[in-house]
C-alpha cells in the first residue's frame, strides 16, 4: 500500500496555444510596460500555539513541529502540545511523519465531518469531539469539530471551527502544573471538561426557545410550526454531538487499570461523565417535549380549522334561511300582482269589466291567494 502520510500537491499540467493565423497586414506591435503582479495574501499559519512542557511547566515555545520533536529529546517526561486551526493536508502529513500518527486517523482529521468517537492505535489515542455554542443573536446552535491525537509525549489538537476556545484550556492547565504534569491524559480531560461545560449554555438556550414556542403555540402564531421543526433539528444535532460522549467516557474508564491512569484524573473524568449523563437526559427531554408540542399544535390547528368551518356552515345556514324568507315573501307579493295585472288589461271582451262585483272579487282573490301562500310557507318554516 502506498504511504499516505504525506499529501503532495498534484502537478499542474502545462497548456500550449496554437499561433494565430494573420489574415491582414501585420500591424506593428506596441510593447506595453509589464504590470506588477498582484500581491497574493500570505496564508496565516495553522499553528495557533506550540509548547513543550516538563513537569507541567512550559520549557520551550518552538516555532515549528520539527523543533517540538527535537525538544522532546532534551529530557524525559516531556510533553509537546501543538494546537492547529484548519491545517492543510500537507501540514497534517508532516505531523504524521514527525509523530508517527496513524494513517487512518490523519485521513479522518483531513476530511473532518466525523462523528464523535474514541479510537486507540497502539500507543496513540484518536478522539473526535463535537463542540457546541448557543448564539443569542440568531437563536441558533453552532457546532464545531475537534480532533485530538494523544501519545505519551505529545498532544495534538486540530480544530475545524472557532469553538471550542482551547487557549482557555491551555491557560487553565498551565496554571495547574501538577495536573498538566500527568501527561496527555490531563489534556484530554481538560478538553472534555471544556466541551461538556460549553453544553450548559446550549441547554439553557434551547430550554428558553422551547418556552417561547409553547407561548406561541397557545397564542396561535401561524409560523410556529416551522420554528418547532427547525428547533427539533437543532435538538437532534445536539443529541448526536453529546450522546456519543457517554460511550467515549465509558471506553476511557474501562482502560483506567490497564493503562495506569492517575487516580485523580479518574475522579475528574467520572465527574465529566456525570455531566454528560445530565446533558443527555435534558436533551432527550427536549426531544420528547418538542414532539408533544408539535402534537398539541396540530390539535389546536385542527380545532381552529373546525371552528372556522363551523362558523362558515352557520353563516351559510343563516344565509339560506334569509333566502327562504325573501323567496316566500316574494311569492306572496307576486300573487296579487299577477291578479291585478290580469284585471288591469282593460280589454272590452272581459266579462268582469261590466260586473258590479268584479272589483271586490279581485280584491278578495288577491287576499285569498296571499293568505294561502302565507299558510303554506309558514307550515314549512320558511317564514
Amino acid at each position: 500500500m502506498a504511504d499516505r502520510r504525506t499529501f503532495p500537491l498534484p502537478a499542474l499540467a502545462t497548456l500550449t496555444r496554437r499561433p494565430r493565423v494573420e489574415t491582414r497586414a501585420a500591424r506593428p506591435r506596441v510593447v506595453e510596460p509589464a504590470s506588477e503582479p498582484a500581491a497574493v495574501p500570505e496564508r496565516q499559519s495553522p499553528m495557533v500555539d506550540n509548547a513543550v512542557y516538563s513537569d507541567g511547566r512550559r520549557v520551550a515555545t518552538p516555532t515549528s513541529a520539527a523543533e517540538s520533536r527535537e525538544e522532546l529529546q532534551h529530557g524525559e517526561e516531556r510533553l509537546a502540545w501543538l494546537g492547529l486551526y484548519r491545517p492543510e493536508p500537507r501540514e497534517l502529513g508532516e505531523l504524521a511523519e514527525l509523530f508517527d500518527l496513524p494513517e487512518l486517523a490523519v485521513e479522518d482529521a483531513i476530511t473532518a465531518h466525523q462523528r464523535p468517537k474514541f479510537e486507540r492505535y497502539g500507543d496513540t489515542l484518536f478522539v473526535v469531539l463535537k463542540a457546541a455554542r448557543y448564539r443569542d443573536e440568531i437563536e441558533e446552535v453552532e457546532f464545531g469539530e475537534l480532533h485530538l491525537f494523544l501519545g505519551k509525549e505529545f498532544a495534538i489538537t486540530v480544530r475545524h471551527s472557532e469553538s471550542p476556545d482551547l487557549s482557555r484550556v491551555r491557560r487553565r492547565l498551565e496554571s495547574e502544573p501538577d495536573l498538566l504534569a500527568k501527561g496527555s491524559e490531563a489534556v484530554l480531560y481538560a478538553i472534555l471538561d471544556a466541551v461538556v461545560d460549553g453544553y450548559a449554555p446550549v441547554v439553557a438556550g434551547l430550554a428558553n426557545d422551547i418556552d417561547e414556542i409553547e407561548t406561541e403555540v397557545f397564542r396561535g402564531d401561524p409560523g410556529v410550526s416551522r420554528r418547532i421543526y427547525e428547533l427539533s433539528q437543532e435538538v437532534l444535532d445536539f443529541q448526536r454531538a453529546a450522546q456519543p460522549l457517554t460511550g467515549i467516557l465509558a471506553a476511557i474508564t474501562a482502560g483506567f487499570d490497564k493503562y495506569g491512569v492517575d487516580e485523580e484524573l479518574r475522579s475528574y473524568l467520572r465527574d465529566v461523565a456525570d455531566h454528560v449523563v445530565s446533558v443527555n437526559e435534558r436533551v432527550e427531554g427536549f426531544r420528547l417535549q418538542l414532539r408533544d408540542i408539535l402534537t398539541v399544535n396540530a390539535t389546536l390547528v385542527a380545532q381552529r380549522q373546525n371552528d372556522e368551518i363551523r362558523e362558515l356552515t352557520e353563516t351559510s345556514i343563516a344565509q339560506g334561511e334569509e333566502v327562504k324568507k325573501i323567496s316566500a315573501w316574494a311569492a306572496i307579493l307576486f300573487a296579487p300582482t299577477l291578479v291585478g295585472t290580469v284585471y288591469g288589461m282593460n280589454f272590452h271582451d272581459m266579462p268582469e269589466l261590466h260586473w258590479h262585483l268584479g272589483y271586490p272579487f279581485a280584491l278578495v282573490l288577491m287576499l285569498l291567494v296571499s293568505f294561502v301562500l302565507y299558510g303554506v310557507f309558514k307550515r314549512r318554516d320558511w317564514i
